[in-house]
């Protein structure tokens, strides 16, 4: 994830001092650099020789400083030490920790957060020529690790980019950088890229391609209430690009952008036949007025791993009578809204209830007894499941 020095505003204290001491944890000794002692004192970052400021919102371009490389680092270092001061302040949801980065390029891992950055000529950042996938981390176990390994090998394939290891070699970097996080639960993500060089738009031939990791803990709560999804006006993807899991992810955050400017948690796609498709990140399902479990095809979408995982576990609930059946099929939005539950499910939501679509209400409008037992079934399997699904991490 490539990092900037952005305008950093001044604290929500007249003093910025008296915010730090309220808002942040003695141990945090790092901040304690001339960058941040200037931030305190005069509300901006200062470079140290030039007494510049790097984070006034009003500055000109004569003013920009001209850094050393030790001078772009110590800036850094100063950026993530605010960005880890405001996750220890109030009312910062969402806010991500990270922990730790492999990087291919400088050939180790790092728990520095302030060195987790990607070259700027990275194709995958100037061109989106990468591919990427997560997964779990639950009480020091991978989840579902293989299934997300084959996902992104597939994804890569399909999008023409070489390999830098073979899989095996891959899968021990990604389980090496998680022991070196020491984070027994959060979220490891990993992305394979055409690699940095230059700014083409092909990948030239002696480029190397490039794998990066990074092992991340979201400090939000886990939410499972309800929610409200719209129909989205966003054109949804070309299969061929749809079933790649790349970073090529702006029709999937203007689909969000615009459910939330509708009140909405996410926006529903369409096939081009009309069909429901998927979420901008989670795949969907619903449960039929007749007690079947019902998820859209995966021929033209993305293929959720999570999904797939709750499609299995969805046939425990047969046994129990909770459910008549388990299918994949198209299903119209006619239907969609007419079925007695509909839940969104995918790794960042797990399995979470619809209670509105549209201004149409889901069922009776409550959280359904069907979407509730997957949820507990999945929390389960994390938990407790076979190996097949769960990957000890050697900390």
């Amino acid at each position: 994830m490539a990092a900037s020095i952005p305008s950093v505003p001044r604290p929500i204290y007249q003093n910025p001092a008296v915010y730090v001491s309220k808002a942040i944890p003695k141990n945090l000794s790092l901040l304690s650099g001339p960058g941040f002692r200037n931030f305190l004192i005069h509300g901006s970052f200062r470079n140290s020789t030039r007494n510049e400021a790097l984070g006034d919102c009003r500055i000109h371009t004569s003013d920009i400083p001209l850094l050393s490389c030790a001078e772009a680092i110590a800036n850094l270092k100063t950026y993530r030490a605010i960005e880890n001061l405001k996750s220890h302040g109030v009312n910062n949801k969402g806010n991500q920790k990270f922990l730790a980065m492999y990087s291919s390029i400088f050939g180790g891992i790092t728990t520095d957060s302030a060195a987790m950055v990607i070259p700027i000529d990275d194709h995958m950042v100037h061109r989106g020529h990468g591919v990427f996938d997560t997964a779990a981390i639950v009480d020091g176990h991978l989840y579902e690790l293989e299934q997300h390994l084959d996902r992104i090998l597939r994804s890569a394939a399909l999008a023409k980019i070489n390999l830098p290891f073979d899989r095996d070699s891959i899968r021990s970097i990604l389980i090496q950088t998680v022991s070196a996080s020491n984070c027994r639960n959060g979220s490891l993500r990993y992305w394979l890229s055409a690699g940095p060089g230059d700014f083409l738009l092909s990948p030239s031939a002696y480029l190397k391609p490039a794998l990066y990791a990074v092992v991340y803990q979201d400090q939000s709560p886990f939410d499972s209430k309800g929610v409200k999804v719209v129909t989205t006006s966003i054109p949804i993807k070309h299969p061929q690009f749809a079933t790649v899991k790349s970073v090529n992810y702006l029709p999937n955050v203007l689909s969000k952008v615009e459910a939330e400017e509708k009140g909405a948690f996410a926006a529903i796609w369409l096939d081009d036949e009309g069909f429901i498709a998927e979420g901008p990140n989670m795949n969907l399902a619903f449960v039929t007025e007749e007690k079947e479990f019902l998820m859209p095809q995966f021929d033209k979408i993305l293929s959720g791993c999570t999904a797939k995982r709750v499609f299995t576990l969805a046939q425990k609930l047969v046994g129990e009578g909770k459910l008549h059946g388990v299918r994949v099929g198209n299903l119209t939005v006619e239907e969609g809204k007419k079925a007695s539950e509909m839940m969104l499910i995918g790794s960042g939501v797990l399995v979470r209830p619809v209670l509105y679509w549209d201004e149409q209400v889901i069922g009776n409008g409550k959280e359904g007894v069907v979407t509730q037992a997957l949820l507990n079934l999945l929390l389960e399997d994390m938990k407790t499941g076979p190996p097949t699904v769960r990957v000890p991490v050697p900390y």
